[in-house]
């Protein structure tokens, strides 16, 4: 597939998606802090989810300056590599770096989980699963195809195209890119904490940040589930057609079989002797014309495949990032605040009792594990 036949759809959904993402992005400080009281939150309108004016926490980039980041191209090398364990082999090539590096599906593996290392806040995209299901592809394909969309929502991710990791999975060369990955991330941090701007984000945030990011959550959701439905028809639509194709090219040359047939006919079974001759002749041209429809139905279940089901996949992948990311959200940040505000309502109990008991010294204890 190339560039230009699907990439658009995912750089616009990722223009479109980084307000979003900012805005849950910045949210994190505030998850630290206790729930503002009901008094000082304001009803939010659903239809109106405006951050306030020159934040510097969005990202904005146009759909040319995202889709001239890279291009890379995934290929499966044709032999498995390995002496006893066979294992797949893959030629990613990217376009910016100008370079070509070989990977294995356990290296994509570990590039993934240094993302989410380095990113947690961020849309991640998913790797596919080590083992999947065709489709109308093979399962290997279907996997290659997967990881390619992968790499080019990452490739063209703003923050995640300028990071070392990315540049060393897509230009590295040498025998363990695993351990060249490992090494680069070490004693890092994730980007929430080397960024100047952390302690300040609260201050960009509007008042009912949470509700609208459960707001954006349930829309991203609903309309996941619409897109999937819609990949399937299409995909079911792809299938048809290239079975439709296989069909036709067995009809014609069924037709081309017989009208090649060279057997001697009994003078006794046909009035006219030239009449089978000229009944073989009219098959043989029917061959060709259903030779024909048959290339152009294979014609049409590529196309379907390429430029309609993969551009739904890309999205799908788009979206489940996303969703992925809320589910991270919260059971990551919002559970910590929950125990965090817990854990402080059970201190400021006991220091209330131990107040009411007159000493001094235990106030003083509680007061600087409050503050630790």
């Amino acid at each position: 597939m190339t560039g230009g036949a699907m990439d658009p759809l995912p750089a616009a959904a990722v223009t479109a998606a980084a307000e979003v993402e900012a805005d849950e992005e910045a949210d994190l400080p505030a998850a630290g802090l206790p729930t503002p009281p009901a008094s000082a939150r304001r009803d939010p309108d659903p239809r109106r989810m405006q951050v306030p004016p020159g934040n510097p926490l969005l990202l904005s980039h146009t759909l040319p300056e995202l889709l001239a980041r890279d291009s890379v191209q995934v290929e499966l090398i044709p032999e498995k590599k390995g002496l006893f364990l066979k294992h797949v082999e893959y030629e990613v090539s990217s376009q910016r770096f100008r370079a070509s590096v070989y990977r294995r599906y356990n290296d994509f593996v570990v590039f993934h989980a240094l993302l989410l290392q380095k990113f947690p806040y961020r849309m991640v995209p998913a790797l596919p699963p080590k083992r999947m299901l065709g489709g109308t592809a093979g399962p290997i394909e279907a996997r290659r195809r997967a990881l390619k969309r992968f790499i080019n929502l990452v490739a063209r991710h703003p923050p995640f195209s300028e990071d070392e990791v990315l540049r060393l999975f897509l230009c590295f060369s040498g025998p363990d890119v695993q351990s060249k990955l490992k090494e680069s991330a070490q004693c890092v941090g994730d980007e929430f904490l080397n960024c100047k701007l952390a302690t300040r984000a609260k201050d960009f945030l509007p008042a009912d940040i949470q509700t609208q990011f459960a707001v954006s959550r349930e829309l991203i959701r609903s309309i996941y589930n619409s897109f999937h439905k819609l990949r399937d028809r299409a995909e079911r639509m792809a299938t048809r057609a290239i079975d439709n194709a296989a069909d036709l090219l067995i009809f014609g040359k069924e037709l081309s079989a017989l009208g090649s047939d060279t057997t001697p006919l009994p003078s006794w079974a046909a009035l006219n002797s030239s009449t089978w001759g000229s009944l073989k002749q009219a098959l043989k041209g029917l061959s060709v014309e259903f030779a024909v429809l048959a290339d152009k139905a294979a014609q049409q279940g590529k196309q379907e495949e390429d430029a309609v089901v993969e551009k739904l996949n890309l999205f799908l992948d788009l979206l489940q990032s996303y969703k992925d990311l809320c589910e991270r959200h919260e059971k990551g940040v919002l559970h910590k605040h929950q125990r965090a505000l817990h854990k402080y309502s059970l201190m400021k109990r006991q220091m209330s009792a131990a107040v009411h008991s007159h000493e001094p010294e235990s106030v003083e204890q509680l007061e600087s594990r409050i503050v630790e």
